[in-house]
């Protein structure tokens, strides 16, 4: 396999000086008519990002949360409402003819769906070779083949003559994405954008095409955005985490600090939520379920609440949480949050073992017989009661 030399060396010692791909205050709105009028789908607002040379980024949130609308601005599939994004410093819109030909030779989007996003009417030679010319990356049917080769290598399929020939719906979906990969890698793009690139995969080669996009962040220098509802993942792959909710990033951070230390409410609901083999040891099978509380439902991007869109879910909610919304503040070096837990100094109740999102704090405190909220009390408490029945203190169980 053969490689670049400028693109290949040390890539990940530049990262943090040599920002690719950037987002500005980004901001889309969506108008949707109907019978009764028409309304503004507020999908993504003040998104604030920066991918840098051989980083992985993560964007983590559940569904409709805006990830893929961020992933397809950022690919100026859409054009934005505000903000401004700008390739190696310089700001782009929406572009046509050579401008878009060259932007899009730097800047690809993965799908989801690799069946979808793949001609099923043409061979992977004519998938791979199309992507060669039409951006100029070999001339003549020698060096095409030879081009074809190397790419169904660098993504594992080999030998490449066993799949040079073959029809989309003839490969595995593992062995598809990787044709996705090896498509987009065929214009030698500075970032990929994965819009859930591996949601639609076995369980159990999953694993295979993660560490395929590891491969090519150390090898290639790539700018990699992953985006994932699955936080587990995002913590295998990724860099850095930033975490999305209701169309606004609420936290980010380096991967282990947002995931061994959250500073948002919400992101302490992903964390809870995510599979842990320690629940239901003790044969009480419903614990895999009931730890968290009730979820709630993420709010309606046309009238999403005022202040701080996680306040009807979040047990932490005050009145200013009602009111106004958060300012962003960084809790340690990189690291940074948009809670207002942090500006009442109230923080550490984050830190609590069990959160119940389904119960409000000042509920819960009344039926622990607490009589205020303030963080110091709570963990006072819960860690006088260690070692004692705790099945009363609902969320503040030590």
């Amino acid at each position: 396999m053969t490689t670049t030399t400028s693109r290949t060396e040390h890539p990940r010692q530049d990262a943090e000086r040599e920002v690719v791909l950037e987002a500005r205050d980004v901001t889309k709105h969506f108008t949707v008519r109907g019978s009764k009028g028409s309304a503004i789908v507020r999908a993504v607002e003040g998104i604030d990002l920066e991918l840098h040379r051989g980083e992985i980024v993560a964007m983590v949130g559940e569904s409709g949360s805006g990830k893929t609308t961020v992933a397809r601005l950022l690919s100026l599939y859409y054009p934005t409402t505000g903000g401004e994004i700008l390739l190696e410093g310089k700001p782009v819109s929406h572009v046509t003819g050579r401008k878009a030909l060259k932007y899009y030779g730097q800047v690809q989007l993965l799908f989801q769906d690799p069946f979808a996003s793949l001609n099923a009417l043409k061979p992977i030679r004519h998938i791979l070779g199309r992507a060669l010319k039409i951006h100029g990356k070999a001339r003549g049917a020698k060096q095409v083949e030879e081009r074809i080769h190397e790419l169904l290598t660098r993504v594992n399929l080999t030998p490449p003559e066993q799949y040079i020939d073959k029809y989309p719906h003839e490969l595995s979906g593992g062995q598809r994405q990787r044709i996705v990969i090896a498509r987009a890698l065929a214009v030698e793009p500075r970032v990929m954008l994965g819009d859930e690139p591996i949601s639609m995969l076995d369980v159990s080669i999953r694993l295979d095409v993660l560490n395929l996009l590891k491969k090519l962040r150390d090898e290639e220098g790539l700018a990699l955005l992953y985006i994932t509802h699955d936080i587990a993942s995002a913590r295998y792959i990724a860099d850095r985490i930033n975490v999305m909710y209701a169309g606004q990033m609420v936290e980010g951070g380096s991967s282990e600090e947002v995931i061994h230390d959250p500073q948002h409410p919400y992101t302490r609901l992903l964390l809870d939520s995510s599979p842990d083999p320690g629940r239901g040891l003790e044969g009480d099978q419903q614990s895999l379920f009931d730890e968290v509380g009730d979820l709630g439902e993420p709010p309606s991007l046309i009238t999403p609440p005022k202040g701080c869109r996680f306040n009807p879910r979040c047990p932490f909610a005050m009145d200013i949480c009602n009111e106004k919304e958060p300012e962003k503040v960084e809790v340690s070096p990189g690291h940074w949050a948009k809670c207002w837990l942090h500006q009442e100094g109230r923080a550490d109740l984050l830190k609590q073992r069990n959160i119940q999102f389904g119960v409000p704090i000042e509920t819960a405190a009344a039926e622990a017989g607490i009589d205020t909220v303030n963080a110091e009390d709570i963990l006072d408490r819960t860690v006088a009661l260690e070692g004692e029945t705790t099945a009363d203190l609902g969320p503040f169980q030590p």
